[in-house]
């Protein structure tokens, strides 16, 4: 079963890996941990973080307990989407809930979590908190602090940890992550020999540093931007002719990435796409974020065509748009006024069951408006104020955009849906832009006052109507059991039909009772007296 998952991992059939897994559960044979994480692992490298939680979620309440690798995985997964605090809000679960302890691998995730939202002082309190658990100063951890620092243009907190690394490894740094933020502290403070001899001595054949992907990305990086893209073309073409997997890993889609913004960097605008489409020659595959970040530089370089063009060729990678490729052209059609085009590429989100958040729908609605589109900002509003939750300033927007051509009813009408579902309060703001609407038409400005009182009374009567109701059917409900129970139980009397009645029935049941008792009914007794006594008892039973 194990197997199987895996294969269906590397098809890419991972909707299938899941269902499957998740049917084993019920099954004579129950997956392990290890087969969920394989899935749950899987699941994070292609972005699809919903499916991620759904189905963590699953094996949960299914009782299989998650190890550290879940966690870590769980931690990587917040830290992605910039939910930092529900990120650290895991770890402090594993600290102080679960049966082990974290790992180097746990500090990794999380610093460099930390570091990539902007948390690098978080990320320096967790590096001395994972010291002080015992751990030997972890040289990823510190390169990943050490980077945070460069980007943060802090040159002086660069070499303080490479220096405090140092002490703590008795002066031999070896792994070649820390090397490219140093280099990056050096650029910083104007030390370009130092940094180029720095990067001639981790290189050198002699030296000791060993250098994976990562690390090369980071010292490509430090060339890109500080000028020395010559020198980072000729690492690159080193890096792919050392490219030999499985036993040597020296590119990967973050070196491609980093190439593609050195070509920007530079102006040169149609190599950054042909490398970034060429990566497929090193068994490297783009992501949705890689081409999105590819699509935002083209469109921020006012090459709308080319990304475009780009965004039709993602098909060719096994890559589908999503909301943010489609906002990003949106977006961009907007500032080059091709109107008709953004509302195309906002309906094409809609259509494949995306979910364009609230102010993908404001910016396009905003730029119809000024450009007149009143229509058609009007049918994308019915579109989506079921699916979206608007906010005040939306509805402001809408009501003022409406008035201003005169289409009050318009107005009026979105007010009276307002008012039937209760979705928004309908504020002072917005019923003073209706008010005014209606004046600048010649209209009376009590007509939205009686349309409020109105609906204010049918609410009244609706809520009269449904306790009415609920008394009735309560009502109902009484006299129901009522009728299903004896009236002697109650106390009640009994016309002289019923007596008979029951004295019969009784009367069989009394002998009954005195026979199997061994007791002599005397023979005075009557059937209708012994059935009244056997009553009478009954009664006082009840």
């Amino acid at each position: 079963m194990h197997n199987k998952i895996l294969k269906l991992i590397r098809e890419n059939d991972l909707d299938e890996a899941a269902l499957y897994t998740r049917h084993s559960v019920y099954s004579n044979c129950r997956p392990t941990i290890f087969t969920c994480n394989a899935v749950l692992s899987a699941l994070l490298r292609q972005s699809r973080y919903s499916d991620f939680l759904s189905f963590h979620r699953f094996i949960t309440q299914a009782g299989i307990a998650s190890n550290l690798i879940t966690y870590n995985l769980l931690i990587t997964l917040y830290c992605e989407c910039r939910k930092v605090d529900t990120a650290l809000e895991h770890y402090k679960r594993l600290i102080e809930d679960a049966p082990f302890e974290p790992s180097k691998a746990t500090y990794r995730v999380l610093v460099k979590g930390l570091v990539d939202n902007g948390r690098v002082d978080k990320g320096v309190e967790v590096k001395d908190e994972m010291l002080s658990k015992g751990f030997e100063a972890d040289e990823v951890v510190y390169g990943f602090l050490m980077n945070g620092f460069a980007k943060d243009k802090d040159g002086d907190k660069v070499f303080e940890l490479y220096e405090e690394l140092g002490e703590k490894l008795g002066g031999e740094v070896t792994k070649g992550i820390v090397f490219g933020p140093l280099m990056k502290g050096y650029f910083l403070k104007g030390m370009e020999d130092k940094a180029m001899e720095t990067f001639e001595e981790i290189m050198g054949e002699n030296s000791k540093v060993k250098m994976d992907e990562t690390a090369y990305n980071l010292v490509l990086d430090a060339f890109c931007k500080n000028g020395k893209f010559e020198e980072a073309l000729k690492l690159f073409e080193r890096m792919k002719n050392l490219h030999n997997p499985p036993w040597l890993l020296t590119v990967n889609l973050g070196s491609y990435n980093v190439m593609v913004e050195g070509y920007f960097l530079e102006g040169r605008y149609k190599e950054a796409v042909d490398v970034f489409m060429s990566m497929g020659e090193k068994n490297c595959n783009p992501d949705i974020i890689s081409f999105n970040n590819l699509i935002e530089l083209l469109c921020n370089h006012d090459l709308l065509p080319e990304a475009e063009e780009l965004c039709g060729r993602m098909s060719e990678k096994g890559v589908s748009p999503d909301e943010v490729t489609y906002g990003l052209l949106m977006g961009t059609c907007l500032k080059e006024n091709r109107h008709d085009d953004a509302a195309g590429y906002f309906t094409k989100m809609v259509g494949e069951n995306l979910r364009p958040n609230l102010s993908t729908y404001n910016k396009l609605v905003e730029g119809l408006v000024q450009v007149g589109k009143i229509d058609e900002a009007k049918s994308f509003f019915d579109l989506m104020v079921q699916k979206l939750k608007f906010n005040y300033a939306s509805y402001e927007f809408m009501f003022k955009a409406l008035c201003d051509v005169g289409r009050v009813d318009d107005v009026l009408k979105i007010v009276n849906d307002i008012l039937d579902e209760g979705s928004i309060d309908l504020n002072k703001d917005m019923q003073e832009i209706v008010k005014d609407g209606l004046k600048r038409e010649a209209r009376e400005e009590e007509e939205l006052d009686t349309l409020i009182e109105q609906k204010e009374k049918e609410k009244e009567e609706a809520k009269r109507r449904e306790i009415e109701e609920a008394e009735r059917a309560k009502a109902s409900a009484k006299a129901a059991v009522a009728s299903l129970l004896p009236s002697k139980l109650f106390g009640n009397k009994e016309d002289s039909k019923e007596s008979a009645v029951f004295s019969g029935i009784t009367d069989t049941v009394s002998n009954d009772e005195t026979q199997g008792s061994g007791e002599i009914v005397p023979e005075g007794n009557t059937a209708d007296e012994s059935g009244s006594k056997s009553l009478d008892s009954e009664q006082a039973t009840a």
